[in-house]
């Protein structure tokens, strides 16, 4: 039977800023993995990587926050939230952006709608937690259209400048993220979509 993995990149993807609170101050990351799962009551479920920072304040606190991305969004966000780690770098400082009625922060500038939630359930599910929420705030913010993968790479990532020489590093195989060095850590998470190590193919060597 064939297993060809590059199968589920053809799986939609939108983008969101997953924002929650560790006890001292907000914190939040780039996710791509979340669902609606039912009506009634209004539950959502969300992938996060369970390196990330925001996944642990989550498990331990139990409130998140989604805004949903809209492609007013500019390659700022995706800097600011998925290429540090709020364990190193406090992302909100400096930045006023409002809380919800839960009481964490959510980006209404670039994004189309606010999802509040709270923790019913944790699955572990390996590399991820999948966190199944209810909702208890639902809000749109603009009628601009969701950020998707495809328009992310095509309109918001930068492009390679032609001049460039080859470089040596590894590459994303899940969304392209292009790491440069000869070396890859063991523990390296790639900042966009979150997967580990094995997922990346070296390049240049």
């Amino acid at each position: 039977m064939a297993l060809d993995p590059t199968a589920l990149f053809n799986i939609s993807y939108g983008l969101y800023v997953l924002t929650a609170h560790d006890g001292s101050r907000d914190c939040g990351c780039i996710v791509n993995s979340v669902m609606q799962l039912t009506e009634t009551p209004l539950r959502i479920a969300v992938s996060v990587n369970r390196k990330n920072h925001t996944c642990e304040a989550i498990e331990k606190d139990g409130r998140l926050n989604l805004s949903i991305l809209s492609e007013d969004a500019k390659m700022d966000v995706f800097t600011r939230f998925g290429f540090q780690s709020g364990r190193d770098v406090d992302k909100f400082a400096g930045h006023d952006e409002p809380v919800s009625e839960n009481g964490l922060r959510y980006l209404p500038q670039v994004s189309n709608a606010l999802i509040s939630a709270n923790v019913e359930q944790v699955i572990d599910c390996g590399t991820h937690l999948l966190f199944i929420a209810a909702v208890t705030q639902a809000e749109k913010l603009s009628t601009v259209p969701s950020m998707t993968y495809s328009y992310y790479f095509a309109n918001v990532k930068p492009k390679k400048k032609p001049e460039e020489k080859p470089r040596k590093g590894w590459v994303c195989r899940i969304c392209g993220y292009f790491h440069e060095g000869e070396e890859l850590p063991d523990d390296f998470v790639c900042p966009i979509c979150k997967h580990g190590k094995d997922d990346f193919e070296p390049v240049g060597f």
